[in-house]
């Protein structure tokens, strides 16, 4: 049998509300996208690189720098709506969803997402997640969290520390794991995806991948070391150059 077709779509909305222009903001020299699009194509598992946008001015910076992609519509609620309607109307069996927010991308972990699919043919979506090694992203609501049934399928996804720990001065050793936002769907799934309706957990988390669980989906989740840094607000810049310098 031939290897699947994967394909990473990178969903990139250019009126970001903390950071407008988000995909188009310059990192040491180069648009954001441009630096993403380039991580995801160093992972081993992927054929081909889209981003799927909705502003022309997105569309033509992808196209200087070489790359592909695809004017999708404004009205799409979720990043992985934007990434279906793309796989609606491109070839591939399995369709990888990278944040579009984040330069250093690691593309051993997209690697590690495309293989906790592959794997398992009864799986049709699977994520990423790694340790919590700073106690303050445990309270942090801007850190998803995941807890996983013993097949390593997410349970919940949460803004709120899970597992909340009842026995402070217990000796018990918890570990808390963060959702890195990287998903890979088997193309018939990601097709149903924008068909499923919106549930309650997913409007108030404001957690897109909630829907799949409320829907009553399974989300294979595999583990990996590193930790995704994202660009949100404009303070995230500078720390991002800093660490570009220090990779050179």
């Amino acid at each position: 049998m031939n290897a699947p077709n994967v394909v990473v779509v990178i969903p990139a909305r250019f009126g970001s509300t903390r950071l407008p222009g988000k995909p188009l903001v310059s990192l040491a020299g180069q648009p954001m996208i441009q630096r993403v699009y380039a991580r995801a194509k160093l992972a081993q598992t992927v054929h081909r690189v889209i981003v799927a946008t909705d502003d022309d001015r997105i569309v033509k910076a992808v196209e200087a720098f070489g790359g592909e992609a695809r004017m999708t519509r404004p009205d799409h609620r979720t990043g992985t709506e934007r990434v279906a309607e793309v796989a609606a109307h491109e070839t591939g069996d399995v369709f990888v969803n990278v944040q579009g927010d984040e330069p250093l991308l690691d593309p051993a972990a997209v690697d590690t997402a495309v293989s906790a699919l592959l794997d398992d043919a009864a799986t049709v979506v699977s994520t990423v997640a790694t340790p919590i090694k700073r106690p303050a992203d445990i309270m942090d609501p801007n850190v998803c969290k995941v807890v996983l049934d013993f097949d390593e399928n997410a349970l919940y996804f949460s803004r709120a520390p899970i597992p909340w720990v009842r026995d402070a001065a217990g000796k018990l050793q918890v570990r808390h794991l963060k959702h890195l936002g990287l998903y890979v769907f088997r193309r018939e799934a990601l097709l149903e995806y924008p068909t499923l309706p919106q549930g309650q957990l997913e409007r108030i988390e404001q957690l897109e991948q909630l829907r799949w669980l409320e829907n009553d989906w399974k989300i294979r989740v595999a583990e990996v070391e590193h930790d995704a840094i994202s660009v949100d607000v404009p303070e995230d810049v500078a720390r991002v150059e800093k660490l570009l310098a220090a990779s050179t």
